[in-house]
């Protein structure tokens, strides 16, 4: 695949006009019959979540944490594979695993002194380019790092605001 001939295109209209660069992307969660599962729609796809076995919920699907640790796995594999292939780094295989802990006292309201959410998120990254300089794979880890959205996002979360209708 060329993805720089892909990308040209995308770029040059960008740069000459920087307004065709702005997105919104949105999901939609919808209740289901159950207090402790939902769809969420995406737009392209609809995927069902529920809560996870340990705040009550049956533990046969993807919970939110799920997803979101999902997220952060595709995005970081993707990012890796795009730039490899833009920096003509041949790679025989990327993978991209990511664990997040949490203690699900402060989900459940058990203890105050305990946060609701990851108290850590790891992203390991692995990358077999037996062909690849020392300092290829520097600059394959800089430029995924730099160019990952979800991570970005999770390193420096943007402004959130709620709207109740």
């Amino acid at each position: 695949m060329d993805l720089k001939s892909i990308q040209k295109p995308l770029k040059e209209q960008y740069r000459n006009d920087p307004t065709a660069s702005r997105i919104t992307l949105q999901a939609k969660g919808s209740q289901t019959g159950a207090p402790i599962a939902c769809s969420i729609d995406i737009g392209r796809a609809v995927y069902e979540a529920q809560a996870h076995s340990g705040v009550g919920g049956a533990g046969t699907g993807a919970c939110s944490g799920d997803l979101l640790l999902g997220a952060l796995a595709a995005c970081a594999q993707i990012t890796c594979q795009m730039v490899a292939t833009a920096m003509g780094i041949p790679t025989e295989r990327i993978e991209a695993t990511v664990e997040g802990d949490m203690d699900l006292r402060g989900t459940l309201g058990i203890s105050k002194d305990v946060a609701v959410g990851f108290e850590k998120i790891v992203l390991r990254l692995n990358v077999v380019a037996p062909q690849a300089t020392p300092e290829q794979l520097r600059g394959l880890r800089e430029k995924t790092e730099q160019y990952c959205v979800v991570m970005q996002t999770l390193l420096h979360p943007p402004q959130i605001k709620t709207e109740w209708a």
